[in-house]
């Protein structure tokens, strides 16, 4: 289990770094006569980066609903004579 914990760790500090590549702006100062082209991969680039954001958020909850689930299965019900034998 430390070792997913430590992989959704880093998936978080992914899409941190992929929010910050989103987040840069595209045009920087007096480039007014950027060609099509730079403006294209540009704007793939962050498409590209919103993408993968989702796709690792997505993976880190459906693990983490996984290790619920696996941490609720093996905790014992804890009854007492009565209530185990009630039914």
């Amino acid at each position: 289990m430390e070792l997913k914990e430590r992989i959704i760790n880093a998936g978080y500090k992914a899409v941190e770094e992929l929010i910050k590549v989103a987040e840069e702006v595209i045009i920087v100062g007096d480039e007014n006569d950027l060609s099509a082209d730079k403006l294209k991969n540009a704007a793939a680039t962050k498409k590209l980066a919103i993408e993968e954001a989702f796709t690792i958020l997505s993976r880190i909850e459906s693990e983490k609903e996984l290790m619920d689930g696996q941490s609720k299965q093996k905790e014992p019900a804890i009854k007492g004579f009565a209530e185990g034998r009630s039914k």
